[in-house]
């Protein structure tokens, strides 16, 4: 079963506002390929396929956006896109140069995924730091040390454990960042990750231009290589597409 698609055409030359955003949904055996009015929230065009797609078929399906636009007089001027590597390609074969963007909430949850993956490891980590003991009460000094020692580190990890959410939310109050600060004591480099976030959250203030965006990235990446250990965690902050992800901040 393939159905071939039908235009969603409402007053496009009223409300088209030149930016759209294309996407695929899977529901089973079946993709539904959408394009939707990025300003207005609009879809305008869609075809459902009973398979995966291909490059043919986005081609295909652009095509159809192209002599959409062109019959009724209107351009294009720009499209995001999730990070997959379905569309740059038939994108600069059907529309050449019109500007292309990833979307900007996935390559944030990307980021926040990888700072997520590093509080776990850190939880994990103090917990493989509890001394071991035999059980029953502790009756000499180095039992008592041991067994506060344990007691400590757990109820960190458990700390961590509840107020994860602290390290990615975009916005801290000044209660939110005291508690931060004492559920990552002795672990700097979980405070550094929530250093990381904000000047990632940062990078798509739209006061921001995109050449002063692109400056903050350069100094934002200079900043993580020098801190080894956040390299793997972080490496999703050198990935090409962070640069495309910044396109449209200079437009109004």
């Amino acid at each position: 079963m393939r159905d071939s698609g039908r235009y969603h055409i409402i007053r496009w030359n009223v409300d088209f506002s030149g930016y759209v955003a294309a996407d695929e949904l899977y529901d089973g055996p079946f993709c539904m390929l959408s394009v939707v009015d990025n300003r207005r929230y609009k879809r305008i065009l869609y075809e459902v396929l009973d398979h995966d797609p291909t490059h043919d078929d986005i081609r295909a399906f652009l095509g159809r956006l192209h002599t959409a636009l062109v019959a009724r007089g209107l351009t294009l001027c720009g499209v995001t896109t999730d990070g997959s590597a379905l569309y740059p390609a038939p994108l600069r074969e059907v529309f050449g140069k019109v500007r292309h963007q990833i979307c900007q909430f996935h390559i944030v949850a990307e980021v926040v995924k990888a700072v997520a993956g590093a509080v776990a490891s850190a939880r994990k980590g103090l917990a493989a730091m509890q001394p071991k003991w035999p059980k029953g009460r502790p009756s000499t000094p180095a039992a008592k040390a041991a067994a506060r020692t344990k007691k400590r580190l757990a109820a960190q990890g458990a700390a961590l454990f509840t107020h994860r959410y602290l390290f990615v939310q975009r916005h801290l109050t000044k209660t939110e960042r005291k508690t931060l600060w004492r559920v990552s004591r002795g672990l700097p480099q979980l405070y550094a990750l929530r250093a990381v976030m904000d000047q990632v959250y940062a990078l798509f203030d739209r006061r921001c231009r995109t050449q002063t965006a692109l400056a903050k990235l350069a100094a934002l990446r200079r900043c993580v290589q020098r801190f080894k250990a956040l390299g793997d965690t972080l490496k999703k902050l050198f990935s090409p597409s962070l640069e495309k992800a910044l396109t449209f901040l200079d437009d109004t």
